[in-house]
């Protein structure tokens, strides 16, 4: 009887420490959140030759008489232009 209860013991004391070290319902901490991202730098606007279309300036075509929106404008414009 005696040895019955020290196994008792032992198996409690067993149950006990697993049951501490892995909890179902407690998560892990969750990692920091990264810090939001830089605001954009804003950017200088043009306006096409042709059409009068408002675009930022990293996308326009430049071309002979102005920036323009896209490869025909600038083609049709530089055509209107030549002699």
């Amino acid at each position: 009887m005696k040895y019955l209860l020290i196994i008792l013991v032992i198996g409690l004391v067993f149950f006990m420490l697993g049951f501490k070290r892995s909890r179902p319902g407690v998560k892990p901490p969750a990692p920091p959140p990264a810090p939001p991202a830089p605001p954009a730098v804003p950017q200088h606007i043009v306006s096409c030759a042709h059409c009068g279309l408002h675009l930022p300036q990293s996308e326009a075509l430049p071309g002979l008489g102005g920036v323009f929106c896209s490869a025909a404008h600038r083609a049709a414009h530089e055509a209107d232009k030549t002699p």
